[in-house]
């Protein structure tokens, strides 16, 4: 089967992003949040940052330097709204705006499954991360069999992205300079740690 890669479009559900998948969302902000190490004054960028749910919760803990990408306009507007003493921008997350060694964390919620150049926002992550930066991938978690099923099914209809394992993660961004720095569950939700060496 030929054509285009597509990508799922939230955009035009912005403004009501956060209600309409509230509880499932809140099981994975809250697992991501857990793991994070927060200090005052630590650089985060949210890649995939959607409507700034999660950057919010975290600069409401905790006095963070907050940065957040997306690709969706609707989504950024949202976002600005939310966070409006952040830097919030449209961008890849292959290709970002920033300079190298710029932040301490990296997270992304619900969106690595989604990305179309995963080796890109590898080799990114790894630019713009300080060494020893954390990079955290919460992301779905299911039993192998759905897994392949699903993958299958975004194959089949040209759709952007796949779900992966916390080992297959490890493994794909050793050759960018990360280890891995554990993983946790919750369900369906999963949590991978990485470190920049």
């Amino acid at each position: 089967m030929h054509g285009e890669i597509k990508d799922i479009d939230f955009g035009k559900k912005a403004h009501k992003y956060d209600d309409s998948w509230g509880r499932i969302l809140r099981r994975f902000y809250g697992l991501l949040f857990e793991q994070v190490s927060l200090t005052p004054g630590m650089t985060i960028l949210d890649v995939g940052c959607g409507t700034g749910t999660m950057l919010r919760k975290m600069a409401d803990s905790c006095s963070i330097n907050g940065y957040g990408i997306d690709m969706q306009e609707n989504m950024i507007r949202e976002a600005k709204l939310k966070c409006p003493e952040m830097n919030i921008q449209i961008s890849r997350c292959e290709e970002t705006p920033f300079e190298d060694n710029t932040f301490d964390a990296v997270i992304t919620c619900l969106a690595y499954h989604h990305f179309s150049d995963r080796e890109g926002f590898m080799k990114e992550s790894a630019r713009i991360l300080k060494p020893g930066g954390s990079l955290y991938i919460a992301d779905p978690h299911f039993p192998l069999v759905i897994r392949k099923l699903m993958n299958a099914v975004f194959s089949l209809f040209r759709v952007a992205g796949a779900f992966y394992t916390p080992k297959e993660i490890f493994e794909d961004f050793a050759a960018y300079g990360f280890e891995p720095d554990g993983y946790v569950f919750d369900g369906m939700a999963q949590v991978v740690k990485l470190r920049l060496t």
